[in-house]
């Protein structure tokens, strides 16, 4: 190969000659001016290579004659062709693809592997994300070049982990948590749900290194590794995950702020304590509501902000977190001074209480007369309800006072008022609420201690009397709002470790996505996980129990809990809290919208195509719209506490199959499953499954039951009525390995008889238009398996498979529609061959895998054969139910199909008859039992009839049979008809007669188009138009008394005759024949066409055989031949077809199916049409009839 020599030059599409800036082809990427030696220079950007056929990036998708490149060399444009054949005048070192002519013919389609390898290198994995949205919304900006993503580990992954995972639980529950289930067990809760995380960021790193990732998140992972039934499900669970995890950070920023930023501001007040839950959670529902509309329109407004924002609210979460661990550390020298009141060892609300006053009395030294200021009062505490006594040393100017919690205690204010047993029995005492990581507090708050609703927060390492006293809600206690439990905490803190997902989002905005997620995501879940389980350790060490049991801070006054640990003050807890939660609820109506919007945009749910649409810059609206009615909902439940495990069920759900997506593409082994992330493996995977589904069931089971629902639900629409996707995904993969293992296990054995159940193949031809002749026949099979077992439906194409294949696919599609139509699950076949007959057969010998393959045939009958000029459609019926018996399956043909019910038109009443006249393995006794499991037949009773001849004991006959049902379990009547010797009535005779006659006509008027064309002189004929035997007149004055069917001329016979003709002649006398010189068989073109007769045999016995038959082709000879005798055995044949089909009508006029053994067809092939009117005289005058013949093995048993 000649090597060439080249220099790229960076340069810009725009710098193009005569292309503008609007130019649909043109992309605004940069491009490279190539030169080639030092002859020209090719200026393109890839929009350009590929519109002009691909010059620089070689032959390319386009290549083709018509095709051709621009070349920009020296200023002249020129268009040549890119082929090498060249006859412009361009020279053949202009086109570097010479050397691949072998393969030019394939170029068309498929791509060279520079060009394609061109393609992907200038990819840009585009956001579906805020980002572009954020873009879109600058309006007036001139559109910049787009540029590559730039954003690395730390601030593309790590920093919006870290913001999405910490949040309101650990300023607002997680010292309530600590508290109620003790340091140790409030580790083991911390400690599962980040091993929980970190399994689920393993496998999610596999999944988002195994390609590239588009922003979309777990849902595109999931419906891309699982499906879109699993994808759909799943991702609805995550979005409504994320839509109450708005609601709750909403539902935190609104307790933060009545409770301790503004508690004045509550609209709703309760005089009385029992009250005051009620009132509360009204306020939130009102403030929640308000905050939630404001937040909904700054996202409408511009998602921009919403950015803008977020690294502000990063850093409020920062700063907190640092002033928790400052705090701890001060606390060691210096504890702040957070003083808790306690009658007896019970906690005191501090509301309302001064500082000094958590005393039962106290006493005042006035000042001098007229001076009663009270910063002029002097007090001394007394902690008791005894007599004070007093020393004499004191001046008579003190008085003993009562305090506000006296009041609170006691009826009255006077100190011989009636007070609270446990009030006069137990003395107030303050302890430090904060007493520093230096006092060993840690040793009490190891245990759990929970509690039920009502009771009081105690502390258990005080003293007190009449523990069993029980305490008033009107009295000032700190009381637990909600019973606590390890299950219930356990739902309430698995929100504080979720979005994980947040880097795998952004994989659009990421410089090397698949190095990027899974550091950053388990980094931040390290980082997070640190965090908390030092957080349980340094509250549990330096905060007493009391108050880290007292979840919203009355005991210290009303402040946030964690706030009392902070440095320098709870006020940077409380802003820092309050705004990272309110940035937390913007972060979640920014990307739930947009979780809905792509599951939306998928065409997978039908019902949710709406919310795909949105402004003109992409922001959607409609998903926005319903995401705040959702947030609503989870606001009007208005308690953090019930919110949190809903949505803790959503994602743990979600993190529940992104585990099972890992695992099955590990241990399917898919091709395609080559994660660049190796530090996983699927045992990590299905401990995170059990993990999640563990977590679920532990925090809320009936909550885990419901979000199971749902989702089942959601899979279940999707699977019928969502849209077909096909995304390579690991469920297909994992149906491909059962169904492997299925089928090798069917393999092992021939099935047994009770196992045996109808395997369909359905035979359907289709007319000149593709439609389906006979769509009932498909009905009928769907009534016969009632949904179950294997179905599988074909038609064959009459042709060459090379120019027939889009004929097959059009074949397919229609068959495919009419399935999906009649509702019948199943697969579709369609064969090319040159005849009909040599198709049903080779699909009959083909159709099925194993031990899945057809056991029954469906076919239907051939609609009015007598009249029809072809004969092939009888023939291929017989010759089909030859295939069938020799392949011993079993073969139903209903006749009069058109007839039969549709699947709305349910049979009210009527019977199913069945003739059982020969045993064929029990089918007649199983297909009716099939039949009535389906709607339509349901309300049919069963009846069978058998026969019997004269030497048989009739009587016995009918015990028998019914005993032999009853064994069945099957339910039917029983009726045995006698069939009495009669002799040969002259109908029979005569019917008989003209059926041999018709058929000695129509032998003699096929004749072969070989063998005409094999005639000597095709002048000799032209001048005797009698010499060609029976005309069509004197064919149609053949009929039939009892259907009074006119005999029409049949045309040439099939190839087969002609293929065969010569080695047929050689065994048997010849066959005079005439036919139409003309291919169609013009029916009024009889009088007009010359005939003559074509003999195929040597020339001696040709001569032999027209001088002893010469009678034959005169019109004298064919009356002769009128008078022929019928031959016996088709006497006695017609006999027992005209009799029993006297018995059956008497029978079964009125049933609504008759099912009948059906005759096998004769051995010798010359008395096919023989047959076919055998089997018309047996089901005449029968409405609907199902003729069966057995597959020669035992369908059905007695036995269990």
């Amino acid at each position: 190969m000649a090597s060439v020599r080249f220099t790229v030059t960076p340069t810009k599409a725009e710098d193009l000659p005569g292309l503008s800036d609007t130019s649909p082809d043109i992309s605004s990427r940069s491009g490279a001016r190539v030169r080639f030696g030092s002859r020209e220079s090719v200026t393109r950007s890839d929009p350009l290579s590929e519109a002009s056929g691909g010059q620089a990036g070689g032959a390319g998708d386009g290549d083709s004659p018509e095709n051709s490149t621009l070349d920009q060399g020296d200023g002249n444009s020129k268009i040549s062709s890119v082929y090498i054949n060249n006859t412009h005048g361009v020279d053949d070192d202009d086109f570097y693809d010479r050397n691949l002519a072998l393969f030019e013919e394939e170029m068309d389609t498929r791509p060279k592997v520079s060009s394609l390898l061109n393609r992907l290198a200038n990819y840009t994995n585009l956001t579906q994300g805020a980002k572009e949205h954020e873009e879109a919304e600058s309006i007036g900006e001139k559109k910049k070049a787009g540029k590559s993503p730039q954003m690395g580990t730390f601030m593309g992954v790590y920093l919006p982990c870290l913001q999405n995972i910490f949040g309101v639980i650990l300023f607002l529950r997680l010292t309530w948590v600590v508290g109620s289930a003790g340091v140790l067990q409030a580790l083991c809760i911390v400690f599962i749900c980040c091993c929980c995380t970190m399994l689920t960021a393993i496998s999610m790193s596999a999944i988002a290194t195994n390609g590239v990732v588009p922003a979309g998140g777990a849902y595109f992972m999931i419906s891309r590794s699982l499906g879109p039934e699993f994808g759909g499900a799943v991702g609805l669970c995550f979005y409504l995950g994320t839509t109450f995890a708005g609601a709750m950070y909403i539902l935190g920023a609104i307790e933060i702020l009545l409770m301790y930023i503004a508690p004045k501001a509550a609209i709703f007040e309760s005089k009385l304590p029992e009250g005051e839950g009620a009132a509360m959670l009204n306020n939130m529902r009102v403030y929640g509501s308000i905050c939630l509309l404001l937040m909904s329109l700054l996202v409408f407004v511009g998602v921009k902000y919403v950015n803008k924002l977020a690294s502000i609210f990063l850093a409020c979460v920062i700063v907190s977190i640092v002033s928790i661990y400052i705090g701890a550390l001060v606390s060691i020298f210096k504890p702040p001074n957070f003083p808790v009141c306690m009658l007896g060892n019970r906690t005191i609300n501090g509301h309302g209480i001064d500082e000094g006053q958590c005393e039962k009395t106290i006493l005042i030294q006035m000042g001098e007369p007229g001076e009663r200021d009270d910063a002029n009062f002097t007090m001394f505490n007394e902690n008791s309800t005894a007599v004070p006594t007093f020393d004499p040393s004191v001046t008579p100017s003190l008085v003993e006072s009562t305090t506000f919690l006296w009041k609170q205690f006691c009826q009255a204010p006077e100190l011989n008022a009636s007070c609270d047993e446990y009030f006069l029995n137990n003395n107030f005492s303050e302890i430090e609420g904060i007493p520093g990581m230096a006092s060993g507090i840690i040793s009490e708050n190891l245990w759990s201690n929970y509690l039920s609703k009502g009771e009081v927060v105690e502390k258990g390492s005080l003293v007190s009397s009449h523990d069993n006293h029980p305490a008033s809600n009107h009295h000032p206690y700190v009381f637990a709002d909600i019973t606590t439990s390890f299950t219930l905490l356990v739902g309430i803190f698995f929100p504080s470790v979720t979005g994980i997902m947040a880097g795998s989002n952004r994989s659009g905005d990421l410089k090397d996505a698949q190095r990027s997620i899974p550091v950053g995501t388990i980094l931040a879940i390290v980082t997070t996980s640190i965090v908390y389980l030092t957080s349980v350790l340094l509250f549990g060490a330096c905060i007493d129990g009391v108050v880290l049991r007292d979840k919203f801070g009355d005991s210290v006054k009303g402040n946030l809990v964690v706030g009392t640990l902070a440095w320098p003050t709870p006020w940077v807890i409380v802003i820092g809290s309050f705004f990272s939660t309110c940035g937390a609820g913007l972060q979640s109506l920014t990307g739930a919208p947009r979780l809905l919007q792509a599951i939306a945009k998928d065409n997978i749910i039908p019902f949710l195509r709406v919310f795909g649409h949105g402004k003109s810059n992409g922001e959607p609206t409609w998903a926005l719209l319903l995401t705040a009615l959702i947030a609503e909902l989870g606001i009007l439940i208005a308690s953090l506490d019930l919110v949190a495990p809903i949505l803790t069920m959503f994602f743990l759900m979600c993190y529940l199959f992104v585990n099972l997506a890992c695992a099955l593409q590990t241990l399917l082994r898919t091709p395609n499953w080559r994660p660049r992330f190796s530090y996983y493996h699927w045992t990590l995977s299905f401990l995170g499954m059990i993990i999640c589904l563990a977590l679920m069931f532990i925090s809320s089971w009936y909550y885990a039951i419901v979000a199971m629902v749902i989702a089942g639900m959601i899979y279940k629409y999707i699977e019928y009525h969502g849209a077909e996707k096909e995304w390579g995904d690991g469920i297909r993969g994992l149906s491909l390995s059962a169904a492997r293992y299925a089928l090798l296990r069917l393999e092992e054995g021939p099935p047994h008889t009770k196992n045996w159940r109808p395997q369909v193949l359905v035979l359907l031809k289709l007319d000149e238009d593709a439609h389906v002749k006979s769509p009932r026949l498909l009905t009928f099979a769907s009534q016969l398996k009632a949904g179950k077992g294997l179905t599988i439906v074909g038609t064959v194409v009459s042709g060459n498979f090379l120019q027939s294949y889009g004929e097959a696919l059009a074949a397919e599609q229609t068959l495919k529609h009419l399935m999906d139509k009649e509702r019948v699950k199943g697969f579709y076949q369609c064969i090319v061959a040159q005849k009909p007959r040599e198709g049903i057969s080779h699909m009959i010998q083909s159709s099925g895998l194993g031990g899945m393959k057809p056991n029954t045939v469906v076919m239907g009958w051939p609609h009015a054969w007598r009249q029809s000029e072809d004969p092939q459609s009888w023939k291929t019926f017989i010759n089909t139910v030859r295939v069938t018996t020799a392949a011993h399956l079993a073969l139903l043909v209903p006749k009069n199909i058109s007839l039969f019910p549709s699947n709305s038109e349910p049979c009210t009443e009527g019977f199913i008859d069945v003739w059982w006249i020969v045993h064929d393995g029990g089918m007649l006794m199983l297909l009716p039992f099939l039949l009535r499991q389906h709607k339509v037949w349901r309300k049919c009773a069963m009846r069978i009839f058998t026969v019997a001849q004269m030497e048989d004991n009739s009587i016995q006959m009918k015990k028998d049979l019914a005993t032999f049902l009853y064994h069945l379990r099957i339910e039917a009547d029983v009726e045995v008809v006698e069939m009495h010797n009669s002799d040969i009535s002259a109908y029979t005779y005569e019917r008989t007669l003209m059926m041999e006659q018709r058929s000695q006509m129509l032998r003699q008027m096929r004749l072969s188009k070989s063998d005409r064309e094999k005639e000597g002189n095709p002048g000799s004929g032209s001048s005797r138009p009698e010499a060609g035997g029976p005309t069509r007149s004197q064919a149609q004055l053949v009929k039939d008394r009892n259907s009074m069917l006119r005999l029409t001329s049949i045309g040439s016979d099939d190839e087969d005759d002609t293929d065969t003709a010569n080695e047929r002649d050689r065994d048997r006398p010849p066959t005079v024949t005439a036919s139409n010189t003309g291919a169609g068989g013009n029916g009024n073109g009889g009088s007009s066409e010359h005939r003559r007769v074509q003999m195929t045999w040597t020339k001696e016995k040709a001569s032999q055989y027209r001088a002893a038959h010469s009678g034959c082709s005169t019109p004298e000879g064919f009356r002769d031949m009128l008078s022929i005798r019928p031959d016996h055995s088709n006497v006695r044949r017609m006999h027992t077809a005209v009799k029993l089909n006297e018995v059956i009508v008497n029978k079964s006029h009125d049933a609504r199916l008759v099912l009948l053994n059906m005759p096998g067809p004769p051995r010798n092939t010359d008395g096919d049409e023989n047959y076919m009117e055998f089997l018309e005289v047996l089901t005449e005058g029968l409405e609907r009839v199902l003729l069966v013949r057995g597959g020669g093995s035992e369908v059905i048993t007695i036995y269990s």
